[in-house]
């Protein structure tokens, strides 16, 4: 069992999570996963700064902790030959740290380079041809794809690193799951959903399954909550919204209706582990073995101390 810390890049800027994965480090978190965002949810959130260079800079200030993408969509906004290039240089730079989490991705960041977005069977069929494009340049030399939405013309990764990240496919359903299985190395969630454990082990995945679980530390529940609606109720609106929502003011409409008593239901708050812990404890009993703790309380240096003397021993008693 390993437990992440969640960089949310939408909260904070560059230098800032760069000093919060070093405090990680310390506090004994096993990886840091980092939103890979052109914007943010909500304007109030205030930052989306580049993934890539925050990683670079991360892995560069720390020696053991792992890091990873949480996730990047390598079909629009990227071309998948730049983030196999991103990848693989990142997995050097960090002595074999990097996990490459992957997505379909949201309209949210997508749409800024002015290609559209597509359907959801457009966006799979594209993450699919992104994943073999990815692990044919991989295999080293000079390598072309023709693909129904993306080519590869002549191109090689010349700088591989002697072991190759693994790649986490994120999947809100059984057939993402299946192809996380067959083009991927692992399994990327947001719900403590046991039937996409199920369905990417039916399909021959052997894996790490990764998955975030909701939470906002605050010395008092009333506190936590407070914060987390403030910054983070987009996170009720549901996939199909935030999927396919353009910009932080639509979601600042869309989450309108969102209440304090919902953040209540769905985030694990307040000073004492247990609620922690019950939380927790739903994503192993679904199968997940990597558990991102994505705080959304508003001290992220009482979070990580919270964490260092008694949450994490008691998450690992699990």
């Amino acid at each position: 069992m390993k437990f992440g810390y969640k960089l949310a890049a939408e909260g904070f800027g560059p230098k800032e999570l760069i000093r919060q994965a070093v405090r990680a480090e310390q506090a004994g978190f096993d990886f840091v996963e980092i939103s890979d965002h052109y914007h943010p949810w909500l304007d109030v959130q205030g930052h989306s700064p580049f993934a890539w260079t925050v990683l670079g800079a991360i892995a560069a200030k720390t020696d053991r902790i792992g890091l990873a993408t949480g996730v990047t969509c390598p079909t629009v906004r990227y071309h998948p030959a730049i983030i196999a290039q991103a990848a693989a240089t990142l997995a050097i730079v960090s002595d074999n740290r990097f996990t490459l989490g992957v997505g379909s991705g949201e309209r949210l960041n997508e749409h800024v380079v002015g290609q559209g977005f597509p359907s959801v069977r457009g966006r799979q069929e594209r993450l699919r041809e992104a994943l073999e494009i990815i692990k044919l340049l991989w295999q080293g030399g000079y390598q072309s794809y023709e693909g129904k939405h993306l080519q590869l013309e002549d191109a090689r990764v010349f700088d591989l690193p002697d072991e190759l990240p693994v790649i986490a496919v994120a999947a809100g359903g059984r057939n993402a799951a299946e192809m996380a299985a067959e083009l991927g190395d692992g399994l990327f969630a947001t719900e403590p959903r046991a039937d996409l454990v199920e369905s990417y082990r039916g399909a021959g995945g052997a894996g790490p399954l990764y998955a975030e679980v909701p939470m906002a530390w605050a010395e008092t529940a009333e506190a936590g909550v407070a914060a987390a609606f403030e910054t983070t109720r987009w996170a009720l609106t549901g996939w199909k919204v935030m999927s396919e929502l353009p910009n932080p003011v639509n979601f600042e409409a869309a989450s309108q209706t969102v209440r304090k008593e919902d953040i209540s239901e769905h985030f694990a708050t307040g000073p004492d582990a247990e609620p922690y812990v019950a939380a927790v404890r739903d994503y192993v009993t679904a199968g997940f073995d990597h558990i991102v703790l994505q705080n959304a309380g508003p001290d992220p240096d009482g979070f990580l101390d919270f964490f260092q003397k008694d949450l994490g021993d008691k998450l690992r008693a699990l």
